[in-house]
């Protein structure tokens, strides 16, 4: 899918009516953008139980938290882009602590090209994570196929008194013949108990 096609999601975390206003209103005009607003850190926290979202936009702090714990969380532990906007008075100290989680921190107030910029910095990111997490997909599938050919592997060596080496060849050839991956052959040989 081209870039400029795919929507995104984005959670806006702030209690500022104002700013949230003005961010929305700076959403809207990308077009591409499904937003969702929570006011405090716990009400976000509840919505990411609920679903996943492309963005978090925190805005700090929160009523009930400085935001900084669920920016850097949410940066390392899922596929989301983070953006943290902070008073200037404790850019450079929060920068620090969240600048090794991949956490993108802006300091406030921002001018209104700069914080555009940062949707570009968000999407570029999130494409790169989604790249990373195919990737890690179509290696746990590979994974998973050896797993499923070794299994198999040792039910016709116990049923069938062959070696390892035999028993991978026959797999193999069962798949050439068949014309089918030799993980379909092994989950076949696994439910059937044996060949």
């Amino acid at each position: 899918m081209e870039l400029k096609q795919r929507h995104y999601s984005v959670l806006i975390v702030s209690a500022q009516p104002r700013f949230n206003e003005s961010l929305s209103a700076l959403i809207a005009e990308r077009r591409r953008y499904d937003q969702e607003l929570e006011t405090s850190v716990s009400g976000a926290k509840r919505r990411l139980l609920e679903r996943e979202f492309d963005f978090i936009i925190i805005n700090a702090p929160l009523p009930d938290n400085d935001g900084v714990k669920l920016a850097t969380d949410r940066s390392s532990d899922s596929g989301c882009a983070v953006l943290l906007l902070v008073g200037s008075d404790y850019y450079a100290r929060i920068f620090d602590k969240v600048c090794p989680y991949g956490v993108y921190t802006l300091a406030k107030p921002s001018p209104r090209q700069l914080v555009t910029q940062a949707f570009d910095w968000l999407e570029s990111t999130r494409e790169r994570l989604l790249r990373v997490e195919k990737k890690s997909a179509t290696l746990e599938d590979k994974m998973q196929e050896i797993r499923l050919v070794n299994r198999a592997k040792w039910l016709i060596i116990e049923k069938n008194s062959k070696t390892e080496e035999e028993a991978h060849h026959m797999i193999e050839k069962l798949a050439m013949d068949k014309c089918v991956p030799k993980r379909t052959i092994a989950e076949q040989i696994i439910r059937n108990g044996g060949l």
